[in-house]
């Protein structure tokens, strides 16, 4: 996949671990600054926080990188994509789209969850094949943010 902003072609990798932990919190800064208006202030520094030591070691995490940085990560468990996030900054540059058909081909994702006020995500995720499958009223922790469930419409047909 090429940059739009560089032209430059990005990369899909293993993550490197706790090491590169920081960037991808970063990463995941920018992208909820620039996508997710839906947060109060105090859950965005909560789920923040817990990123490294909670979320990010529950799930195997792939990099997205330009020029030897990350620009985007993804987080697969158990066929569904947990988190797919994508730097402010290279945001309609083939990131997501990459990151995505990884997931898919190589680590066999049929499901992903989406904030249903994250209207750009959900469009994304629809516009690739995937489709409403469930709905509930609160995130996974039980806060204000309903999620629209996702199921992969004839998955072998994506791999």
């Amino acid at each position: 996949m090429v940059s739009a902003s560089t032209g430059v072609p990005a990369r899909i990798r293993p993550s490197a671990g706790p090491a590169e932990y920081p960037a991808l919190v970063a990463i995941w800064r920018r992208a909820v600054d620039a996508t997710h208006d839906f947060l109060s202030a105090a859950d965005r520094d909560e789920i923040e926080a817990r990123l490294a030591s909670d979320y990010f070691p529950a799930v195997t995490l792939s990099v997205a990188e330009r020029d030897g940085r990350p620009v985007g990560f993804s987080g697969v468990l158990d066929g569904t994509l947990e988190m797919l996030f994508v730097d402010a900054a290279e945001r309609g540059g083939g990131i997501g789209t990459a990151l995505l058909d990884h997931a898919i081909r190589d680590q066999g994702i049929v499901r992903v969850d989406v904030n249903e006020q994250n209207g750009s995500a959900a469009g994304f995720y629809l516009s690739r094949g995937f489709e409403v499958v469930g709905r509930s009223a609160t995130d996974e922790a039980g806060r204000p943010y309903p999620l629209l469930h996702l199921g992969l419409a004839r998955p072998s047909l994506h791999r």
